[in-house]
């Protein structure tokens, strides 16, 4: 047995021209021409001007006209100034919507390729993270504020460095073109850093210094560094971020703070210590999120803001990708129309020796601390 699927909202939209004129016809036939509706004929052309290309809406143009002559031939309205005026509103409105035709076909040239545009620069700015870098399997998930140029001022990388995995998680403040271009300069920062400095905080100073060069107007950076070794612990560094969460094998999630809160990234003043780090407990079956607070602050319909650690248990899946899909799915649902800011999501698993992801959690997650 088929099942037939519903129409799309497409080709309803497609045949809304035939079926306007075909009501006028039936309703002017039926009413006689009295009621005064042939010039809605001109409806037809109309409405094809929006939804399709100008030689479709051409054709819809000249078919209402010749609607329009028969049914005045059929009413005798040619003997009145009335049929003529029909007749010039149908020519009008067809040529408008000829022209609105081609106005929209070029406008969405220009946009189908300034999201191509977008595409490879996002390919550029944000690389694919490798599936795996050491015992981590990867994956992410971004979603723009900016929903045309599918870019915007969050940034992430994963690195595999001699010194371990070195990993960041950042928030450039404000959007647009300038908060790319400031992503941009502390991604290329890192991604040389990250393999020439001996420790976490070599590499911060240096990202530090390297945003101070660049930003003005007192802009600034949030960012995450998160160093994984052999140890079996994560050490973490903290630039006015907010805390990633770590849901353990057996379902429990945390959110580790740093011991002090430190200034942002282009904030500190000369002879700052900057912040200082800290390690968690990361073993084989744990999982690693990064997120940006575009997640966090994702409201919903009553101004609910998106529970992150009652939601844990989304990340049960054996693999990584889906997991983080289906917390996404979720973010996605919670939120009341479209983001308002950046969202990005990167999270890290720890799989192991045997490969295996970890058990599927339970629905329990500790509350965030803080």
């Amino acid at each position: 047995m088929t099942v037939e699927k519903p129409p799309s909202s497409t080709t309803l939209l497609a045949w809304t021209p035939v079926a306007a004129m075909a009501v006028v016809a039936v309703v002017d036939l039926t009413a006689g021409p009295d009621v005064g509706l042939l010039p809605l004929v001109s409806l037809g052309p109309a409405f094809a001007g929006l939804v399709g290309g100008w030689r479709r809406t051409a054709v819809i143009g000249l078919a209402a006209l010749l609607l329009c002559w028969g049914l005045g031939l059929y009413n005798g309205l040619f003997d009145q100034p009335r049929g003529y005026t029909a007749l010039v509103s149908v020519a009008g409105v067809t040529g408008v919507g000829i022209a609105a035709a081609v106005m929209r076909t070029r406008r969405e040239a220009e946009l189908a390729s300034v999201r191509s545009i977008a595409e490879v620069a996002q390919r550029v700015l944000l690389r694919p993270v490798p599936l795996t870098a050491g015992p981590l399997h990867a994956a992410v998930s971004y979603t723009s504020a900016l929903a045309e140029a599918r870019i915007g001022g969050d940034l992430y990388e994963v690195v595999a460095s001699p010194h371990g995995v070195r990993v960041i998680v950042g928030d450039v403040q404000g959007k647009g073109l300038g908060a790319v271009e400031t992503a941009a300069r502390v991604l290329g920062a890192f991604r040389e850093a990250a393999y020439d400095e001996q420790d976490l905080v070599q590499l911060g100073g240096r990202l530090e210094r390297s945003v101070a060069r660049e930003l003005e107007d007192e802009k600034f950076v949030t960012a995450i560094l998160a160093e994984i070794g052999h140890d079996h612990q994560v050490l973490l560094l903290n630039y006015g971020h907010p805390a990633p969460m770590v849901v353990h094998h057996d379902g429990t999630a945390d959110f580790p703070e740093p011991p002090a809160y430190a200034l942002p990234l282009g904030l500190s003043a000369p002879g700052d210590l900057g912040p200082e780090p800290f390690p968690v407990p990361f073993t084989p079956g744990d999982q690693l999120l990064l997120y940006t607070d575009g997640v966090t602050e994702t409201r919903d319909e009553e101004g609910g803001f998106y529970p992150l650690a009652e939601r844990a248990h989304l990340l049960g899946d054996p693999d990584v990708h889906r997991a983080l899909e289906a917390l996404r799915e979720d973010l996605v649902r919670h939120a009341a129309g479209p983001h308002h800011d950046d969202a990005a999501m990167l999270l890290l698993r720890y799989q192991g020796r045997d490969g295996g992801g970890p058990p599927a959690p339970g629905p329990a997650a500790a509350a965030p601390a803080g």
